[in-house]
């Protein structure tokens, strides 16, 4: 669906099904895309949330995919975009999932405006997020060949070499694919909104909202031994891993990472577990 969202279209999915919050046992899932990504990145998953009785709003970010307007230039400005995008979709509270850049924006968000959260999901998280200058560099000046860097590090090898997706269609190339078509520019300020967040963890020591960190256990880009100072600031926090999974979760993965935020869902305030899926 399309909605205005400070005054450009903003490209919504719902997971294929109508948005209509009051057929969900659940508050709204807002799913926040990461770096040079936008709402098909969540397509698996979402299907699967949708068919399991969630209202979703998967939004493009401002300037990615379909949406209009320019790419917001920090972290601080797209947590404050979301609420209004709630606005737009008269939501009142949204449960916020977030992967990768997606992550630091739902944090920030539930930090500024936690009457607008009610819970948490942090997918490939870490707080701070620091990106590699090479990687900073490149992606200023030969995009593609940072996005390919990405794209490799993002996934397990296994999964790259059996191609993963099934049915013809070779996993390691959806991520690629989405990430390519990001508008000029896109990359490298969204890999420098990453780089140049640095309280997020003042951030999560602010969020009273239950959340779940949810851990790739092969994660090259934001890797597991990350996150001990985020988890430790969080309040009200459980960890689930997924084995043998890389960064980019929802293309690998899919049915673990709707597993496991389904079980978020059912129990967010279970205490924190290690255990994975």
């Amino acid at each position: 669906m399309q909605l205005s969202v400070a005054g450009h279209d903003c490209h919504v999915a719902t997971g294929g099904q109508p948005f209509d919050p009051a057929r969900s046992v659940w508050p709204p899932l807002l799913l926040i895309h990461g770096a040079a990504n936008d709402c098909d990145a969540w397509h698996k998953v979402a299907g699967g949330l949708a068919a399991a009785g969630c209202a979703l709003l998967v939004p493009d970010l401002p300037g990615h995919g379909l949406s209009g307007g320019e790419p917001l230039s920090s972290i601080e400005a797209l947590a404050d975009w979301l609420p209004a995008l709630l606005d737009s979709a008269g939501v009142a509270a949204a449960i916020l999932v977030g992967h990768s850049m997606g992550s630091l924006v739902a944090l920030e968000c539930a930090a500024r405006h936690p009457q607008r959260v009610g819970g948490l999901a942090l997918l490939g998280a870490s707080a701070p997020m620091p990106v590699a200058e090479a990687l900073l560099s490149s992606a200023a000046t030969h995009p593609d060949r940072a996005l390919r860097m990405m794209n490799d590090y993002s996934l397990t090898a296994p999964f790259q070499l059996r191609g993963g997706g099934g049915h013809g269609v070779w996993g390691p190339g959806v991520t690629l694919a989405i990430m390519r078509r990001s508008p000029p520019g896109v990359l490298a300020i969204d890999l420098a909104n990453c780089n140049n967040y640095l309280h997020g963890l003042d951030a999560a020591a602010q969020v009273t909202c239950p959340t779940l960190l949810l851990v790739a256990r092969r994660d090259r880009m934001t890797p597991r031994r990350n996150l001990p100072p985020l988890q430790s600031a969080l309040r009200q926090v459980q960890r689930a891993e997924i084995p043998d999974c890389g960064h980019a979760m929802m293309n690998e993965r899919p049915e673990a990472v709707v597993e496991q935020l389904l079980k978020f869902l059912a129990n967010p305030t279970t205490p924190t577990t290690d255990g994975g899926v």
